[in-house]
């Protein structure tokens, strides 16, 4: 199979078009939901049936509590909801393994989906629509609400409050997700998409055989996994099933899907602070990143010999290559190849996206969240090399906010090559990789960099159903999603109690190619820095050894 220069630069520029239609009216939309004062009525009814004061104000200590609360709750509820499947499903489906159920709890609930388990065999109707779906709602409604919280930190001025997290949640939920959900759903449904609860009986008129493939509310499932930035396939060959991505046209707009809320939000960033050039170069930084890494993902898969195995025939190497790569950059884990046969070094572009903290443009909030932090080091640094005084928005940056942002960059690295390192000297974990020398550190090395940045895809080639790679992944998942988003929340307590400083000759100014160029260069250089060594075990030996 042919890569094609052609298809590539068609798909991509249809996907410029689209975001570039969608980024200013969906990023203005989301900033209304986020500073609206007014509750509507149905929401009033939903803060009166769980007894929330929905204009009382939260500390980041508060906003922080009720994040953990709410995601632990999830986590339980997760996985006795799927221990006691065979009461749910009346008896037709079994119970899952214990390990299997924990550690899809703790996946859906950060976001991150990483399935361990044959979805269409292993989980029923009920337990898709009524628990992981709604913590695919969940988990996303999460992410944008912490970068909600961040942007008015910096926006605001003498104050303790981040907002109410229960009352950005339910607005989040019900005026963003939930109705471009239902909207996505029903074009899916006419691309193709299933959308039933009854098994689907297959005959293959050539080959004479019959088969029977599992159903179910595939569509409204596909649309909240991409939408949200999810990932979790209602099959376990995920988007690259013909029920859930059955054309070019469904697979196209599955990755403008994903990549519709994280290219919006730097405009709702620009409203929300009163500056649309600071969200625009954020734009630009996320844009460039982005387009760069599709470009070296083509050239990685087109320079290898041999193409077809583990590419969707179907789509063809250059939708791969682009749906791999936003995929990766976001915090989905939705595939439709399999990336554990991409080129070796085309894996390596897929495991450098992640590593770049998934901010190009990263997941639903966690993108926008995770690029603001690297703004205020990139102005920090900045400020060092020229004399002149950090501010960002005109708030000062001090020694507690570089605590606190390099707190949070190091999080992920930590806990990727920490768990890396202590896994592949494990034996069992070790045999659940099949394969020998770089490629069998790389799938080690995919996984752990795929739990702790909340991403969910996989090199399919590793086992994680044992109990001590479960255990770690569970690790990996909690903490890399829950200690950002606190020290994120930190952040931005500190910032909103801050007056703000008029702008001076002094300033660095934040906005504009030469801010851009910085904090690109700033975003690479430290993934470069941390991750490279375990790249050139991995990847780059593989790579070069044909």
């Amino acid at each position: 199979m042919q890569f094609s220069i052609l298809s590539f630069i068609t798909q991509i520029g249809i996907l410029i078009v689209a975001l570039g239609a969608i980024h200013r009216p969906l990023g203005a939309y989301m900033a209304k939901v986020a500073d609206g004062e007014r509750h509507l009525r149905f929401e009033r009814w939903v803060y009166r049936a769980t007894g929330v004061s929905p204009d009382s104000a939260q500390t980041w200590k508060a906003y922080a509590r009720s994040m953990v609360a709410l995601s632990a709750a999830g986590v339980i509820l997760l996985y006795v909801a799927q221990r006691l499947q065979p009461l749910l499903s009346g008896g037709q489906i079994s119970g899952v393994d214990p390990w299997v159920a924990m550690n899809t709890a703790v996946s859906f609930v950060t976001n991150t989906n990483w399935q361990a388990y044959v979805p269409e065999s292993t989980v029923g109707f009920v337990i898709q629509m009524a628990f992981l779906a709604v913590q695919n709602f969940a988990s996303a409604a999460i992410g944008m609400a912490i970068a909600f919280a961040l942007v008015r930190g910096f926006a605001r001025r003498g104050t303790d409050s981040l907002g109410n997290f229960w009352v950005d949640m339910t607005r989040i939920t019900f005026r963003v997700l939930l109705p471009f959900a239902a909207i996505a759903a029903v074009v899916l449904v006419v691309g193709g998409v299933v959308q039933n609860f009854w098994p689907t009986d297959v005959h293959n008129a050539i080959t004479g055989v019959s088969q029977t493939i599992p159903g179910g509310p595939v569509a409204s499932q596909e649309a909240i996994k991409e939408f949200g930035t999810n990932g979790g396939g209602y099959f376990n060959a995920n988007s690259s099933h013909p029920f859930e991505n059955p054309n070019a046209f469904t697979n196209i707009f599955e990755v403008f899907l994903l990549l519709a809320i994280p290219f919006s939000l730097p405009y709702t960033f620009g409203r929300m602070v009163g500056s649309k050039k600071q969200g625009y170069t954020i734009l630009t930084v996320m844009g460039s990143l982005w387009l760069i890494t599709e470009g070296f993902m083509a050239w990685a898969i087109a320079a290898w010999p041999n193409l077809g195995e583990g590419l969707e025939q179907r789509f063809g190497p250059a939708a791969g290559g682009i749906f791999a790569t936003a995929t990766t950059l976001t915090s989905t884990g939705a595939v439709n190849s399999m990336h554990d046969s991409l080129p070796p070094l085309a894996g390596g572009v897929a495991m450098f996206d992640m590593m770049l903290g998934e901010v190009a443009p990263g997941g639903v909030g966690s993108g926008l969240y995770g690029m603001l932090v690297l703004a205020v080091v990139a102005v920090f640094l900045g400020g060092l090399m020229v004399g002149r005084t950090p501010e960002y928005l005109g708030k000062k940056i001090h020694a507690r906010h570089m605590t606190l942002a390099a707190l949070y960059l190091l999080v992920t690295p930590v806990l990727v090559l920490v768990l890396t390192g202590a896994a592949v000297l494990i034996p069992s974990v070790v045999a659940d990789a099949p394969s020998q020398g770089p490629h069998q550190f790389s799938q080690v090395l995919y996984a752990f960099t795929s739990g702790a940045n909340n991403n969910g895809s996989a090199f399919a080639g590793l086992s994680a159903s044992d109990p001590i790679i479960s255990s770690l992944m569970n690790v990996a998942m909690w903490l890399g999603r829950v200690l950002p988003m606190i020290l994120v929340l930190a952040l931005a307590g500190s910032f909103a109690r801050q007056e703000p400083i008029p702008p001076s000759p002094g300033t660095l100014a934040t906005y504009g190619p030469l801010f851009a160029g910085l904090l690109g260069t700033v975003t690479v250089l430290f993934t470069a820095l941390n991750y490279f060594p375990a790249l050139a075990l991995g990847p780059i030996a593989e790579g070069t050894i044909r």
